[in-house]
């Protein structure tokens, strides 16, 4: 299959629905391979959405094998170095080369600053920050034997501003947008590129009634900071596929001059 990254293997983590599944059926649409990890399994409490399964990874497969490319699908905790580390050394061993990563996987937990927890900022910390190095660290020296290639780090809007309501979660991006900065500063070396996405509101499992609900009735204590984050265009929404296309053009040869950018894709939200 011709593509952008045709010939590549990508790995991409959170990856059984929503972006994460998005990203990878994106890039095999491009031509890609892809390693496809998810938890697929109970997600830390106060969490309000409902946990991906073993299912909704299938489902993954099943749509990247629709543009004829393989895929290799595991179920893993980015949390536990070890495990991850071990299933990205199996599935590249497989494909024999890895090209470019996304480290999609993230938990949200909306709450007012005085009923976040200890095990809400712990959870988040360990999943959206230790979580994200934890997949550079199993994955980059694959990229170096490779020759190169992309690390693409998702970030969000809170990363860029701040989401209300989300102090554990705010805290966590703007790491990973620090993080983006200084592995592509010591990666660069290898020709390996790293940049970061900011999406704003994206239509996926994780922004569903009950999240909404949870972060309406955080935004009921203080209806000022409620103007936040809205997007210029009229468009409220971005779709899981717009957030997977900067992906597929941050891991093709067209970005190949990109490192240690934070590309916001929310409609300027992050400008309002």
């Amino acid at each position: 299959m011709a593509g952008r990254l045709a010939g590549k293997v990508a790995l991409v983590t959170g990856a059984a629905r929503g972006q994460g599944r998005a990203h990878a059926v994106r890039f095999a649409s491009e031509g890609a391979d892809v390693i496809a990890i998810d938890l697929a399994g109970p997600l830390p409490a106060r969490v309000p959405y409902a946990s991906a399964t073993l299912e909704d990874l299938e489902e993954t497969r099943n749509e990247v094998e629709k543009h004829g490319r393989r895929i290799i699908t595991a179920q893993a905790d980015v949390r536990d170095l070890a495990m991850l580390r071990e299933k990205v050394d199996e599935a590249v061993a497989t494909f024999g080369r890895l090209d470019a990563v996304v480290a999609n996987a993230g938990i949200c937990i909306p709450v007012t600053w005085d009923e976040e927890t200890p095990d809400i900022f712990d959870a988040t910390m360990d999943i959206n920050v230790k979580g994200v190095w934890n997949t550079v660290m199993a994955s980059a020296n694959h990229l170096v034997n490779s020759g190169g290639g992309s690390i693409i780090l998702i970030s969000s809007y809170a990363g860029k501003k701040v989401q209300p309501f989300m102090v554990a979660y705010t805290t966590s991006k703007h790491a990973v947008t620090g993080m983006t900065r200084a592995f592509a500063a010591e990666l660069g070396r290898h020709d390996i590129r790293v940049n970061s996405i900011h999406p704003g509101s994206v239509a996926t499992p994780m922004a569903d009634e009950n999240t909404v609900a949870a972060l309406g009735k955080a935004a009921g204590t203080h209806p000022r900071l409620g103007a936040m984050g809205r997007a210029f265009l009229n468009q409220v929404h971005a779709q899981p596929g717009e957030i997977a296309a900067v992906a597929a053009f941050l891991a093709s040869d067209e970005a190949k001059f990109i490192s240690s950018e934070h590309l916001g894709v929310d409609g300027g939200a992050h400008h309002f």
